[in-house]
């Protein structure tokens, strides 16, 4: 019984937050990351953030202690203080390292991509801590089973919840000066701690009734958090949409190209592309075309000059494209040559 429930807390763990994952990365739906990416900030969840939250955590822990001995607070004081405080304010920046390092991979575009790449990092934090209580927490089935389901459907998702939302306040800042940055990712951080921080009251407390408050509440958080995520992505769109449209009147490409390009089912449909041209590959410059051109213009004079010769690559890959075969819909296509910034 104790193998069988071994490997049924293997799979347990990790099934689920895997499957979260893709459903996240599936979400992303105008600029997916890259898969490998992805990949490696969930790992670092799994296994840095873990490695790095364990002596975080008892480090915050004496701290308090001796801080809270010194003005003499009681015992009941010191025991609540440890376990509604420690684990937030030590996981929260372990899960949220990995975003620093990412923030300046030129993947990195925007709030969408900091929800994203915050939730896999908090997903694989979950899937680990997930494990030990897993295999440790095995007294007997129905406790094992009902562990599982909190732990999957709560206490992970609060993870990614939570480091989900300091990766999109990085997202937001993401091409602003040093000290807007910095202070839109304590701001992040303070979200993230505090999302954390209430779970962990409300879910150690006493009183059942907060407890099922607890499980009410966090769902509304999730569903707030998924509500920004999808006017995130409402932007997008707009962003593709209104960029390709300034390269539709140069005739860089097709008039009908930016509407059904910043149209999620619009993009899938077949049809609107010559046979000649990889529709993904298409898909994937013209976007990226509007992203950069955004971002240049974000930075304005801080620009570096990559973006420049980056936006002009892409145009040329545009019109090398389109210039293969005819367009569809009787739009004419664009001659071939060198488009500049």
């Amino acid at each position: 019984m104790a193998q069988l429930l071994t490997l049924a807390s293997v799979i347990a763990a990790g099934a689920p937050m895997l499957g979260f994952l893709a459903v996240v990365w599936w979400l992303d739906r105008y600029d997916r990351e890259p898969v490998w990416l992805i990949s490696a900030v969930f790992m670092w969840g799994a296994v840095g953030a873990i490695l790095l939250a364990l002596p975080a955590s008892l480090v915050v822990h004496v701290g308090m202690l001796q801080a809270l001995t010194l003005i003499e607070a009681p015992v009941w004081l010191l025991e609540r203080v440890a376990v509604v405080l420690v684990a937030p304010i030590a996981e929260e920046p372990a899960k949220a390292l990995i975003l620093g390092i990412v923030l300046y991979n030129r993947h990195f575009d925007n709030m969408t991509d900091g929800f994203v790449y915050g939730a896999a990092a908090g997903l694989g934090f979950g899937m680990t801590e997930n494990l030990w209580y897993f295999l440790t927490l095995q007294p007997d089935l129905p406790t094992w089973g009902s562990t599982v389901v909190i732990r999957t459907l709560y206490s992970a998702v609060m993870h990614a919840t939570a480091t989900a939302i300091l990766g999109a306040a990085l997202g937001r800042a993401r091409f602003q000066p040093g000290p807007v940055l910095a202070l839109h990712g304590l701001g992040g951080l303070t979200g993230a701690i505090s999302v954390h921080l209430v779970w962990n009251a409300l879910a150690s407390s006493p009183s059942e009734q907060l407890w099922l408050a607890d499980l009410v509440l966090l769902p509304l958080e999730v569903a707030l958090v998924f509500g920004v995520f999808q006017l995130c992505l409402l932007d997008e769109s707009h962003t593709i949409r209104t960029e390709l449209a300034d390269e539709a009147t140069r005739g860089l490409l097709p008039e009908a190209h930016p509407d059904i390009l910043a149209s999620w089912r619009k993009r899938n449909l077949p049809g609107w592309l010559p046979e000649q041209v990889d529709h993904d590959h298409y898909v994937r410059v013209a976007t990226d075309l509007a992203m950069r051109k955004r971002q240049q213009r974000e930075l304005g004079q801080r620009a570096p000059m990559f973006y420049g010769l980056e936006i002009a690559r892409l145009r040329d890959e545009i019109v090398g494209m389109l210039s293969e075969g005819p367009t569809t819909r009787g739009s004419p296509a664009p001659p071939p040559g060198r488009r500049t910034t």
